[in-house]
């Protein structure tokens, strides 16, 4: 074998390797099942009924601080259906409005749909916390890029929920969103 032929096979073995480690890795995060035996239990369509009061922050790639908010939820379910309608205040006096179509299915799963959000939302809780997975159609400077969100969400008690999610494109990490929820 010369040496081309085997500068191929070692870039191809370690392509090949990059590509198992990266899939690896990519399963190698928390899973809501972790949270199994986490306590209080959150169920969806009990913790977001009535209104609903939050705070958030989001930071950059850095950590730094780059917008503050206050979002006002009013929230109803009919049966396994539901709708969050969220009005958002930024720091800088912008407004914004999101309605999230929310359905609850077996086994802890969800999906949902709204007007910013390409596709369908997926979403599993499981003890006290939720994985909620979808791609939002961000306007930013006169262009609408496509982002990925994951969503953790944490009950902490019957009115307090944490939320952290991870804004990403092309699988790198943007920035972070972190919410405080509180049920009136």
């Amino acid at each position: 074998m010369n040496r081309r032929e085997v500068f191929k096979r070692v870039s191809a073995w370690s392509v090949a390797g990059l590509g198992a480690v990266a899939a690896l890795t990519g399963c190698a995060g928390p899973q809501p099942t972790d949270y199994a035996q986490e306590r209080p239990l959150l169920d969806l369509r009990q913790y977001f009924n009535g209104t609903i009061d939050a705070w958030g922050v989001f930071t950059d790639r850095s950590g730094k601080v780059v917008k503050r908010f206050t979002v006002v939820m009013q929230c109803a379910w009919n049966g396994n259906q539901g709708v969050l309608d969220e009005d958002f205040t930024y720091s800088d006096g912008t407004k914004q409005r999101r309605v999230w179509r929310i359905e609850a299915l077996p086994d802890g799963r969800y999906t949902g749909r709204a007007d910013d959000v390409v596709g369908q939302a997926n979403g599993q809780a499981s003890g006290n916390a939720l994985r909620w997975q979808y791609t939002l159609a961000l306007p930013v400077d006169g262009r609408v890029w496509e982002v990925q969100f994951e969503d953790w969400m944490y009950l902490m008690n019957d009115r307090v929920m944490l939320n952290k999610a991870v804004m990403s494109k092309w699988g790198v990490r943007l920035g972070e969103v972190t919410l405080s929820f509180t049920k009136r």
